[in-house]
């Protein structure tokens, strides 16, 4: 069962950091890796982020210096389609959200908490992931696979019209996204670029608000060590996303990069947990705070 403890771990890998970016700049390591189908997954966990600008960078605050807390619990499944690998996960974040700013000129401070909004995604690999048994997979070794995914965010969150800053956002948000991977030994090399399009939040201080897509980039370097542990230096850029209110453009286009680091710790075969932080580097709107969060891992099924 030793060849579990490093793949089947790699499913959890993207689906944590959308409990506090739910805007582009996720770094989501071994996203489009293979699993064998049938596959649980069980994940709890706890992010924090500090910085200017979190949980919606194209609002924009002065001086702004927020923190959020967010334990989170998600679930996920591997299964086949067309004779190709699939996952569908879920992700619930709850969230504390504290700090200060100034807004039009005055200083304004905030403490709420609530939910989150939550995340739906159906990933599938196109080439080099076949749907195999948990014995069929025990042969199997990666090399190059080309997947795609679908990712949803429901305006089911917490939100206040008359303020600023939320939790959640108060619209629909739509990610497709392409990814591929490409294995050498140890090594893997991953790249992939999505496009998020968002609805209009009709209730923004009694406005109607809009928002032009936000066109994201991410690259991993990953590297698996002999003992099943996995590390990978991340990276993502990402483009556009200005708002208009009311019709009214503003000049908030974001134009930004991050960068960050993923630890994955395989236990037991049915036990794994992952460490992961990231920061922006490069600011043009909304990308200067930091992110640090833990994860652990439960899983079942599929004949483990």
């Amino acid at each position: 069962m030793n060849h579990i403890h490093l793949r089947g771990s790699a499913l959890f890998s993207g689906l944590l950091l959308i409990s506090v970016c739910t805007h582009g700049q996720a770094l989501e390591p071994r996203l489009y890796s293979n699993a064998p189908v049938g596959l649980n997954f069980l994940l709890g966990g706890y992010v924090f982020s500090t910085g200017s600008a979190i949980t919606d960078p194209s609002v924009q605050v002065e001086d702004g210096q927020l923190d959020v807390h967010s334990p989170f619990a998600a679930y996920a499944r591997s299964f086949g389609l067309w004779g190709k690998s699939a996952k569908f996960d879920v992700v619930v974040p709850y969230s504390f959200l504290s700090g200060t700013a100034t807004v039009n000129g005055a200083p304004a401070s905030r403490n709420v908490e609530g939910f989150a909004d939550p995340s739906f995604r159906v990933s599938m690999n196109f080439v080099g992931a076949p749907a195999l048994s948990l014995a069929e997979f025990m042969e199997y070794r990666q090399n190059f696979v080309l997947g795609g995914s679908l990712q949803v965010l429901a305006p089911f969150g917490q939100y206040d019209s008359s303020k600023i800053v939320n939790i959640g956002t108060h619209r629909w948000t739509v990610k497709p996204e392409l990814g591929l991977s490409k294995t050498f030994g140890p090594v893997i090399l991953e790249l992939a670029g999505a496009v998020a399009f968002y609805t209009d939040n009709d209730d923004f201080q009694g406005q109607t608000r809009t928002q032009k897509p936000i066109y994201s980039v991410q690259g991993h370097l990953v590297y698996a060590f002999k003992n099943k542990i996995w590390f990978s230096l991340d990276s993502t850029y990402y483009v556009g996303g200005r708002t208009a209110t009311n019709g009214i453009e503003k000049p908030d286009a974001q134009s930004n990069s991050r960068l960050g680091a993923t630890l994955a710790l395989p236990v037991n075969k049915n036990h794994s947990a992952k460490l992961y932080f990231s920061s922006g580097v490069s600011t043009r709107t909304g990308s200067d705070f930091d992110t640090y969060g833990l994860a652990w891992q439960y899983r079942w099924g599929g004949g483990l």
